[in-house]
């Protein structure tokens, strides 16, 4: 446990030293989401609420969604499918530790440092230009900390089998990109599922992605409370470890058939 603790402290120092970036990335989150509140705001003219969502629903849903983003990672991460087509996994995969541990390790700390360093910063941008709230209740916000927790494992869980595509497929690119478009679709960052028409938001909420945005906000915004809440957070969880599963299964059958190129 000690190794894996010091590799999500080190990963977490490794995102610090990005403060151009990470100042570049949060002016551009907090950019899009004073553009996304003065859509809803012009969307929400005349009339008091939508499906059951007040404009302050809406405005604070985006925020949490801007806020999550990084934490997230919900685009563009190719690391293991890198040292996959260089060769450099035997290197890996040869070190006294868990393949799969370590990456999740690593993206642990990636999570934290993004949390402080992107997702802070970007509700505070919320709380101070628009009409968003904070969490009504202690419950509510742990429930919203384990919540998002969950979100991180099972956007980890779908990159990671993104990426050990590379074990077999020449170009990794292709299933990345068609993750980052079902992300973007189907998690409600960019329309929330609940103004979705019922069949298409059924079946959205049935798929790993509403894991990742929309059931946070859920928790978040004090949509789920009680058996729903429970239900929500167990929704999480079973993607979470099913995602988790596969990815090892995947990994282990990858390494028996792997082949380094050179030798």
């Amino acid at each position: 446990m000690r190794l894996y603790l010091e590799i999500v402290r080190r990963a977490f120092s490794r995102q610090l030293t990005y403060r151009a970036a990470t100042l570049a990335g949060m002016t551009t989150n907090c950019f899009f989401g004073i553009l996304r509140s003065y859509v809803f705001m012009a969307a929400y003219t005349g009339r008091v609420d939508a499906r059951g969502w007040a404009l302050d629903d809406a405005l604070t849903y985006v925020w949490v969604g801007q806020a999550l983003i990084m934490p997230v990672f919900m685009w563009g991460w190719w690391d293991i499918a890198l040292i996959i087509r260089s060769g450099d996994v035997a290197t890996y995969l040869s070190k006294p530790f868990d393949f799969y541990g370590y990456w999740l390790s690593q993206d642990t700390g990636r999570a934290i440092c993004h949390t402080m360093t992107r997702g802070v910063p970007t509700m505070l941008t919320g709380l101070i230009l628009f009409d968003v709230f904070l969490p009504r209740t202690v419950t509510t916000a742990v429930a919203f900390a384990i919540s998002v927790v969950l979100a991180v494992w099972i956007s980890f869980g779908l990159r990671y089998l993104v990426n050990i595509s590379a074990f077999w497929l020449l170009d990794y690119r292709g299933p990345g990109i068609l993750l980052m478009f079902a992300t973007s679709f189907f998690s409600g960052l960019l329309v929330p599922l609940v103004f979705w028409p019922d069949w298409a938001r059924q079946v959205a909420e049935a798929l790993p992605f509403s894991g990742m945005i929309q059931v946070p906000a859920d928790v978040y915004l004090g949509m789920l409370t009680g058996d729903a809440l429970l239900g929500a957070l167990a929704f999480q969880l079973a993607w979470a470890v099913g995602l988790m599963v596969v990815g090892r299964r995947l990994t282990s059958l990858a390494i028996t058939r792997v082949v380094v190129q050179g030798g």
